[in-house]
């Protein structure tokens, strides 16, 4: 805090406010400014590109200053919100010219990144959800609400994990916590960017208590309070709009971690962060902003009861059957707005004349709605039709009261129809009238005096006068005129016809402004009163916005209606990945079958890089998912188990704020499947161990892949370049190989992206280099060195397997293979079966040669993710120099 100098009664009263908020920007109102001081100013004029300038300039210690105009306040608020910043808005209370002595000024909202209501039209279709936290007895009470729609929703959550997922599934950028919550979580949420705010608890507000009588477990309860008592002392406004809090339990939904929502881009791309290229762009045919929010929902929480899935299937195949009828309803969901930020903005009182006839246009909109779902199938769609309610009584009154082209400003008049009031029609027409008499008063006098360029003019200091030059007063009368100012060149005067009728025309001009105010006021208030059903009618419009975008996609895309099974049997005909699909155009596109029956658990992915192995694993994935949130998928045929939970490990990214390796993330987030995964999972394993030295990657890969099959059960697609992985069908018979094919033409690689039966015969790893360009001497290298070491490989295993039928191997550096399904799981590997079935896929060759057993040693340190291609090639050739050619 700067040091309080200048000490005047309005310093004074400045510090006095922003004692109060000291982690906030504190925009402090003078006449047309909000104006920031000290720190607040040296900051905000950096953040804003504004003009630093200085109070008192002649002080010994000038205030650092800077403003913005008053009327143009809400672009720089939301610039410092959406940095994260917190702005308390500082009003004057009263007229400064009324005012004794110093202006009441008090602080009106404070505008935090979780609860700024202002939302451009690109974020529409997004919920900006304030969250709050406390802990009590090793459990969290999770709350977050959306100002803007009123949606208010509890929880209690049991694992850090947990909670993470929750907070960046939300997207939240706030959080509001109290003294329960450690330091070291506070941390962890700071290091994903969310702003944390210190509230601590107290007794609930009476009037909201209400919010809260549905939920039956105290921790969710002292939450929410917790949310509400801090939106409350933020916002100083009503929070009539906030709906009665709903308890939710995250298991029942398909669960996805943040990091499986990343990689599979469902809502945001990983290269421009966008919602271009993602699953929510393709599947958002939404014609509402309620609809836009919703699909993000339900792609953020798909269903796993089979009823509820079926329930919205119907609805989309009932929508598909019914083109015309599905177009007229796109017609008509055009024509509405977003009901429930209306609702939100007339309960927060900040709805103007424009807002409410939007109101009245989607009301309308409503009876044609209802009518032509009745006509599409009436039973289907009940529950929608139910909640269709087009509140009449609302529309009608908007109608009655506020003019269509109504101001933006409702304190400016000009917002209430004629003929709705008696007596503001009294007020307009004594205006109007007396603006008429003014004119022919004006030109009577004229004609009287003979002064052709007398006027009436007015102001607001001397009021309604006659202006008449100087040169002409001589043909004034003297008895009418009574002198009212002079000018350098002019005289105004006034009269006594002209001091009634000015008397008449202000003070109808005066009082139409109020009463039109007041009037106004009503009306809100009346629709106020309508905002529950407004919400629920909300809801149902949003949902049928939704299902009719899923009824449009899968039409334009050919997507098919999945049969959900109770057991294990997957089955994909022709499936394909729906974003790239869109990119690409379906002509381009090579579909693929995905099949695995009840009893097979794995299914072992090689191929060359680039050749579609990660694609066709997210497919899978996003088949699921479209298929749980109740749309068609993309495929000939689907047959799908409902799944619990997905899991994905694919890519390879540091984890930079924990200072996390590659190869570090990879093993968290495979020992997060590994722990949490149930039978009924679905697996995305993509080249997991490559982030460190092969033997010890291809020993983790296959001690990953056998305690899936052996323990877990998960349905798991699992793609490598171990090649020596694949001979693990031989011993698991949950796992099966299948390969995405690629040929040599004229040398050339020719990927054909088709998956088929087996496993792969090579990698083609020089061809991909090849593909990237690089210089041709460095391939035909790579390929003499390929072929020396194929060569090498093959007198090992000869080697080997010689060595094999004499005695048991040495140390090998992959695990032992885990007990087969026919041996219990701690029976010694030495009994379960005889030595030489034993043997593991890698097991070292017996090495004799001095020189070799040295290279050997080498290779086995030698880290891989560290080195260019350049250097590894560099190495492999001091090395065969080394050994002799």
């Amino acid at each position: 805090m700067p040091q309080k100098t200048n000490d005047t009664p309005m310093m004074r009263q400045y510090f006095a406010v922003k004692d109060q908020y000291p982690d906030a920007f504190l925009f402090y109102r003078l006449g047309d400014f909000y104006e920031m001081f000290f720190d607040d100013a040296i900051k905000g004029a950096q953040l804003l590109e504004l003009t630093l300038t200085t109070r008192n300039h002649s002080a010994t210690n000038p205030i650092p200053m800077c403003g913005v105009p008053h009327r143009a306040v809400q672009n720089y608020i939301d610039i410092l919100v959406d940095k994260g910043y917190k702005v308390a808005i500082c009003e004057q209370m009263e007229d400064p010219k009324l005012a004794k002595g110093m202006v009441k000024r008090e602080v009106i909202q404070l505008v935090t990144p979780g609860t700024t209501l202002e939302r451009g039209a690109e974020q529409a279709k997004s919920n900006n959800y304030l969250t709050a936290l406390v802990q009590a007895d090793g459990q969290y009470g999770f709350a977050y609400a959306d100002l803007s729609t009123g949606e208010l929703k509890t929880s209690l959550l049991t694992t850090n994990d947990t909670l993470i997922n929750e907070v960046t599934s939300l997207q939240t950028k706030e959080i509001v916590v109290d003294e329960s919550v450690p330091q070291a979580l506070r941390d962890q949420l700071k290091a994903l960017g969310i702003l944390i705010s210190e509230q601590n608890r107290v007794d609930s507000q009476a009037e909201l208590s209400y919010l809260t009588q549905d939920l039956t477990v105290e921790l969710e309860k002292q939450v929410v309070e917790h949310l509400l008592m801090y939106i409350n002392v933020t916002q100083k406004r009503s929070l009539a709009h906030l709906q009665k809090a709903v308890a939710y339990e995250p298991s029942y939904f398909l669960k996805l971690d943040h990091n499986s929502k990343y990689n599979l881009e469902l809502t945001r791309s990983i290269r421009t962060g966008k919602k271009q290229g993602t699953l929510l762009w393709l599947l958002d045919e939404t014609k509402t902003a309620m609809g836009g929010r919703l699909l993000k929902q339900w792609l953020d929480r798909p269903l796993i009861v089979k009823a509820d899935i079926e329930t919205r299937q119907n609805k989309v195949a009932a929508l598909l059957d019914h083109y015309f009828e599905r177009s007229n309803l796109q017609e008509e969901l055009v024509k509405v707005y977003d009901l429930e930020r209306l609702a939100g903005r007339v309960a927060f009182g900040s709805v103007n004349g424009r807002d409410l006839i939007q109101l009245k246009t989607s009301l309308r909109q409503i009876p044609k709605l209802r009518y032509i779902l009745s006509e599409l199938d009436a039973t289907v769609f009940s529950d929608e039709v139910s909640h269709l309610d087009p509140v009449e009584d609302v529309a009608d009154l908007i109608d009655q009261a506020i003019v269509d082209e109504a101001p933006l400003s409702v304190t400016d008049g000009g917002v209430i129809k004629d003929g709705y009031d008696a007596q503001l029609d009294k007020y307009r027409d004594a205006m109007n009238n007396g603006k008429k008499w003014i004119a022919a008063l004006e030109a009577q006098e004229r004609e009287i005096t003979g002064i052709k360029n007398l006027k009436i003019g007015f102001n607001r200091v001397f009021g309604y006068y006659i202006e008449v030059t100087k040169a002409n007063l001589a043909q004034l009368p003297a008895d009418r005129y009574e002198r009212k100012q002079t000018l350098t060149n002019a005289e105004r005067f006034s009269t006594p016809e002209l001091k009634e009728h000015e008397s008449l025309i202000l003070e109808a001009e005066s009082h139409s402004t109020q009463l039109e105010y007041t009037l106004f006021t009503k009306v809100r208030e009346t629709v106020k009163g309508a905002i529950k059903r407004l919400q629920t009618l909300a809801k149902a419009v949003a949902a049928i916005d939704v299902l009719q975008s899923f009824a449009v996609v899968s039409e334009d895309y050919h997507f098919v209606r999945p049969t959900l099974t109770k057991s294990h049997d997957l089955k994909l005909i022709d499936g394909r990945h729906p974003v790239v699909e869109k990119v690409m155009g379906n002509q381009s596109y090579v579909p693929n079958d995905v099949t695995m029956g009840p009893d097979e658990t794995i299914m072992l992915i090689t191929g060359p890089n680039m050749s579609g192995k990660s694609t066709y694993m997210r497919q899978l994935a996003l088949t699921v998912i479209m298929a749980q949130i109740g749309c068609f998928v993309p495929a000939k045929e689907a047959q799908l188990p409902i799944f619990d939970q997905i899991f994905t490990r694919i890519g390879a990214t540091d984890d930079l704020i924990s200072g996390q390796s590659t190869f570090m993330v990879e093993m968290q987030e495979a020992n997060n499947a590994i722990k949490h995964a149930t039978a009924n999972s679905l697996i995305l394993f993509d080249e997991i161990g490559r982030g460190t030295a092969t033997y010890d990657g291809m020993a983790l890969a296959q001690a990953i892949i056998e305690f899936v099959h052996n323990h877990i059960h998960a349905k798991t697609l699992f793609s490598t370049h171990y090649h020596e992985l694949t001979a693990l069908d031989q011993e698991l018979k949950g796992l099966h190989n299948v390969h995405v094919g690629a040929t040599e033409q004229n040398g050339d690689l020719v990927f054909l992206h088709k998956v088929e039966a087996g496993a792969a015969d090579k990698s083609y790893g020089v061809h991909v280099a090849k593909l990237a360009g690089m210089p041709t001497p460095l391939l035909e290298r790579a390929n003499h060195i390929l072929a020396d070491l194929e060569q090498q490989g093959s007198n090992v295993t000869t080697t080997t397997m010689q060595a094999a039928e004499v005695s048991q191997p040495q140390a090998t550096v992959a695990a032992a293979p885990a007990p087969t399904s026919e041996a219990p799981d701690d029976t010694p590997v030495s009994e379960a079966a005889p030595a030489e079935e034993q043997l593991s896929l890698f097991a070292e060759p017996t090495v004799t040669d001095p020189k070799g057993e040295k290279v050997l040693q080498q290779m086995k340190t030698l880290n891989l993710m560290a080195m260019t291609p350049m250097d590894v090639m560099n190495q492999l050739y001091k090395w065969q120099q080394k050994l002799g050619k």
